[in-house]
């Protein structure tokens, strides 16, 4: 029998690095009666596309390229976002591994009439940077710059670690 091919080679090199302010991203949303439910409060599922809408902005400026979401770490549901709020996703890279990027999600919402301004919502993403066979490929490595990007970075590691153990820990059956 002939040897099978992998399309996905590896990549030839890796490029340049940035920092998380390179490929921030800041997105609004009002919410209008088509994103809630009944009694006004919106759909999680709607706060979660635009939560994945921007981390996956924030993975495509970094990488110049694609990127697919890979996993949703945490999803925390703070507080109700009600119809004809504004809704504020900011969304920044914590780490880069060699093809894959933790983006951090904080959603705020506003009270347009008071301008009352509350935490709705944060989430950690995995993206994965892919060419254009689609296959992984080099992502550019994280500059940390200052204390809040040394901070996020740091605690970025420990939920990658933590993911891992949790991985290992489901395929050894625990």
């Amino acid at each position: 029998m002939g040897e099978e091919t992998n399309a996905c080679q590896g990549p030839a090199h890796t490029p340049a690095g940035k920092t998380a302010a390179e490929s921030a991203v800041v997105m609004t949303h009002q919410v209008l009666p088509h994103d809630a439910n009944p009694a006004g409060n919106v759909h999680g599922g709607v706060i979660l596309k635009h939560i994945d809408t921007a981390a996956g902005v924030v993975a495509m400026r970094h990488v110049r390229g694609w990127a697919v979401t890979a996993s949703i770490d945490r999803m925390d549901f703070l507080r109700p976002v009600y119809v004809g709020e504004l809704v504020t996703v900011k969304a920044s890279l914590n780490l880069v591994g060699r093809t894959s990027m933790e983006i951090g999600v904080r959603v705020e919402a506003e009270n347009l009439l008071t301008g009352e301004v509350r935490h709705t919502n944060s989430a950690y993403l995995t993206f994965v940077a892919l060419d254009g066979l689609g296959c992984p490929r080099p992502a550019p490595p994280l500059i940390i710059d200052g204390e809040v990007a040394e901070r996020r970075h740091r605690q970025a590691l420990r939920r990658r670690e933590l993911r891992r153990q949790a991985i290992a820990e489901e395929r050894a059956g625990g």
